[in-house]
């Protein structure tokens, strides 16, 4: 370890460069950044955090989150100390052309992920300390540095409780005890004591400093580095705004830069500054990830006759994982219902329980997607709408997750309406870039869980409880942006857009109009985002109208997806689930929401006459 004195030297430093920047952008988060600067300036400099600063992407790097993301020209300061960013780039902090945002993204190539949305820190760096210790099994720690006010975010009990349970000894927690908010004191405020207890009651090791004695922390980081088998919480009481006399410990400072007067003031009071000074970060341990073949092992056959999308979808993880290696499942404690225990049957080493506990599923996934891993995650589709906001912020970080949700619709029957996802759709369809798929039989889920492994990117693949016929052959090929035109004549009078358990619906409506010599076209929208337009064009000007049949809300969902790639000129109807679901058979709620083959035949001879 290198001297106190220097350490707070470059602590010093640090403060001048929060300082300097936050005013030059007239914004930011001076008094949040200000309280960390020893926590972070003693485990970047003081010999504990290693990163090779030249080679962001070497694998046994340490990682750093900062949870807090608000506390970003904290983190831009010490690259800069380390001799990452000059100053004059830090001056650019806020700025539109500038890679330092107000919130970290991995525009700045040394933040891990996108944070700034409170509470989600944890379970990333979980995803990422799964990933050393049980994938690639590599010696790196995982740091996420933590705000008090964040701590009352449900999301981080989830996360404290599954690494826990995972035993992951190299995940370090540091919350920043700094006793204010943003509207004022934080739900324990200084009581360093309550965070010890109740987090120690989740098994993990606690260890409480003073987060500005650079000998406290020191011995703080040097003893997470001999506990095994749990997680270690560094809690640290500090001062906010520490180092300023006009914000230490004062309310009403939160998210405000002080002035360029108030800054001569801070920088006379911080005194002598080398501006020269750089810390040094440590390099890692050399290592290699072993080549892990994968053994020769027996492919499930497709099933004949009706198989349900949610056990194709199981059923083609395993079919696929040797052609895609790096593929890693979780699940919310559903596996046995979204088919999804047949992989961890088959790759235990690659499958990890979640429990019911959803937020933090999607966070630890984002983890492994960073660390290069293709995560599949699957639920019900209704409960993955309470990770909404882990989703959302998954985007920012150019992630590659695969969300499946199962138990779409009306049509799980008798669940009732607490378990049916009619959301799903209009959620994920809001994503930026994000690819929303909808199977309606076993080969087209096959073929599309494969694609979906395939692209980067965010992609989402609603399956459903029922069982369907297999419509497709092994020939047909599945698109991202594509869709099938499975019923088609040159007298076609109405086009029928569907997707999953209505597509079938339109069939048998097809079969019993054609009987009447009413013909109609029958195309799958499996690609619901990116939507295949040419295809809904085609029709449009060869029929009279198009109607669209989807188990979900009208609000977002594939009739608004149709509309929006149709043109003008000709109508597009929507049939909907447009009432208040409830307990029944399938096919009783498929009437009672006018979406079964019934209510199609129903509207084709609206629409004719």
């Amino acid at each position: 370890m290198i001297s106190k004195d220097k350490l707070e030297k470059l602590s010093k430093l640090i403060r001048y460069l929060i300082l300097i920047s936050t005013t030059k952008a007239g914004s930011g988060h001076p008094s949040s950044s200000l309280s960390a600067v020893e926590l972070m300036s003693t485990l970047f400099f003081g010999g504990f955090f290693k990163f090779k600063i030249n080679d962001i992407e070497y694998i046994n790097n340490d990682r750093l989150i900062f949870s807090k993301g608000h506390a970003s020209p904290l983190m831009y300061s010490l690259w800069a100390a380390a001799g990452a960013v000059s100053e004059e780039e830090l001056l650019t902090l806020r700025k539109f052309e500038s890679r330092l945002e107000g919130h970290p993204t991995p525009d700045f190539p040394y933040a891990e992920a996108a944070t700034g949305s409170l509470g989600q820190g944890l379970s990333i760096g979980l995803g990422m300390a799964l990933n050393a210790k049980y994938i690639d099994k590599l010696p790196y720690y995982t740091y996420v540095l933590l705000g008090d006010s964040e701590m009352t975010e449900g999301s981080q009990w989830e996360a404290i409780q599954i690494a826990a349970y995972y035993k992951l000894d190299n995940l370090v927690g540091i919350i920043d005890v700094n006793r204010l908010g943003q509207r004022g004191e934080t739900i324990y405020g200084w009581d360093i004591k309550a965070y010890e207890k109740r987090i120690s009651s989740f098994g993990w090791e606690t260890i409480t400093v003073d987060g500005h004695n650079i000998e406290e922390i020191a011995d703080a980081y040097k003893n997470v580095l001999s506990v095994r088998g749990r997680p270690t919480m560094i809690i640290a009481k500090t001062i906010k705004g520490k180092g300023v006399s006009l914000l230490e410990d004062k309310d009403g400072w939160h998210g405000k830069a002080i002035s360029e007067e108030q800054l001569d003031t801070a920088l006379r009071e911080l005194g002598n500054v080398d501006k020269n000074m750089r810390g040094e970060i440590l390099n890692p341990e050399e290592v290699n990830i072993p080549e892990e073949g994968i053994e020769e092992y027996d492919k499930i056959p497709m099933e004949s006759g009706k198989i349900a999308t949610r056990k194709a979808y199981g059923n083609t993880l395993v079919n696929i994982f040797s052609k895609y290696p790096q593929i890693v499942v979780l699940d919310a404690e559903v596996s046995n219902s979204t088919f999804s225990e047949i992989f961890k049957k088959r790759f235990p080493q690659r499958f990890f329980e979640m429990y019911i506990a959803e937020q933090n599923m999607v966070g630890t996934a984002l983890g492994l997607s960073i660390r290069g891993k293709i995560p599949f995650i699957s639920s019900f589709a209704a409960f993955l709408t309470r990770a909404f906001d882990q989703i959302r912020m998954s985007q920012y970080s150019k992630s590659n997750i695969k969300f499946v949700g199962s138990h779409s619709g009306v049509s799980i029957g008798e669940d009732g309406a607490s378990q049916m996802g009619l959301e799903d759709i209009a959620m994920f369809r809001t994503l930026l870039e994000c690819v929303v798929l909808y199977p309606s039989d076993g080969i087209s889920t096959e073929k599309l869980v494969e694609k979906a492994a395939k692209h980067f990117g965010n992609v989402y693949i609603r399956t459903t409880r029922m069982d369907t016929p297999i419509i497709y052959s092994n020939e047909d090929d599945f698109i991202i942006g594509g869709s099938k035109v499975v019923k088609e004549s040159n007298n076609d009078v109405v086009t029928i857009c569907a997707a999953g358990v209505t597509l079938h619906e339109a069939l048998k409506a097809y079969e019993k109009l054609k009987k009447e010599n009413i013909l109609v076209r029958v195309i799958d929208v499996y690609s619901i985002k990116p939507i295949d337009k040419d295809s809904i064009r085609k029709a449009q000007k060869e029929t009279k109208a198009i109607l669209t049949v989807e188990d979900h809300y009208a609000e977002g969902g594939i009739g608004e997806a149709v509309k929006s790639a149709a043109s003008e000129k000709s109508p597009v109807y929507i049939l909907a689930v447009r009432k208040m679901p409830r307990s029944g058979k399938p096919y009783e709620l498929l009437n009672y929401e006018e979406i079964s083959y019934e209510a199609i035949i129903k509207k084709v001879k609206e629409i004719i006459r």
